[in-house]
C-alpha cells in the first residue's frame, strides 16, 4: 500500500504581491484588494492541487499577539509582533517538517530560500509559483469548456417533433398532431 505524503505550501504573501505584476499593480490602489486577489488565487490552487496552503503576512511592526485564521480554506497568518514573516515561515518549516509531509517555501528572498531549504524545504520562487497557478488556471479553464452543458443532455438527442411536442406537454397544452 503506498502512502501518499501531504504537500504543504508556505507563501510569504508579501512577498508574492510585490512579485506578481497584477497583485503590484493593485497594491498601488488598493492594498487590501491586493492581498484579497493573492489569497483567492492562492484558494483556487489549493483547491484544484490539493496541496495545503499557508500565506503569512508580516506584522512584525504591529503590536499585538499576531493572528491565525482560516479563510477561503487557507490557513491565514499575521506575525506577531517583532516577527518577521521569514522567522514565522522558519518556525512553520521546522513545526511541520518530519510528519509525511513534503513542505515548500514560495519566497523570491533568496536568504529565506537558503535557510527554508537547510532546515528541510523545498523552495520555490514566486515566478514560477505564478507560472504553475496561471498553468492550473489554464487546466481548470480546459476542463469547464469540455464539460458537456448539463442543463439538459437529453435535449439535443431528441427530434425536433418530439420535442415540440413534449414542450407543449410541459406548458400545459394539449399533445395532438393537427396543426
Amino acid at each position: 500500500m503506498t502512502v501518499s505524503r501531504e504537500v504543504v505550501l508556505l507563501v510569504d504573501g508579501y512577498n508574492m504581491i510585490g512579485a506578481w505584476p497584477e497583485l503590484e499593480r493593485l497594491k498601488e490602489r488598493d492594498f487590501e484588494e491586493a492581498r484579497d486577489r493573492l489569497l483567492d488565487m492562492l484558494a483556487e490552487y489549493q483547491g484544484y492541487s490539493g496541496t495545503k496552503v499557508y500565506v503569512v503576512f508580516d506584522a512584525h511592526q504591529v503590536p499585538g499577539p499576531g493572528r491565525t485564521y482560516r479563510q477561503r480554506r487557507l490557513n491565514v497568518i499575521y506575525t506577531k509582533e517583532n516577527e518577521t514573516a521569514d522567522a514565522c515561515i522558519e518556525r512553520l518549516v521546522g513545526e511541520l517538517s518530519g510528519r509525511g509531509r513534503h513542505i515548500y517555501v514560495a519566497t523570491s528572498d533568496h536568504v529565506e530560500q537558503r535557510v527554508a531549504f537547510g532546515k528541510g524545504a523545498l523552495r520555490i520562487s514566486a515566478r514560477e509559483l505564478l507560472i504553475e497557478i496561471e498553468q492550473n488556471r489554464k487546466c481548470i479553464d480546459d476542463a469547464l469548456r469540455r464539460m458537456p452543458d448539463r442543463r439538459n443532455p437529453l435535449d439535443g438527442l431528441l427530434d425536433p417533433g418530439i420535442r415540440l411536442k413534449l414542450e407543449r406537454m410541459r406548458r400545459g397544452g394539449e399533445d395532438s398532431d393537427k396543426e
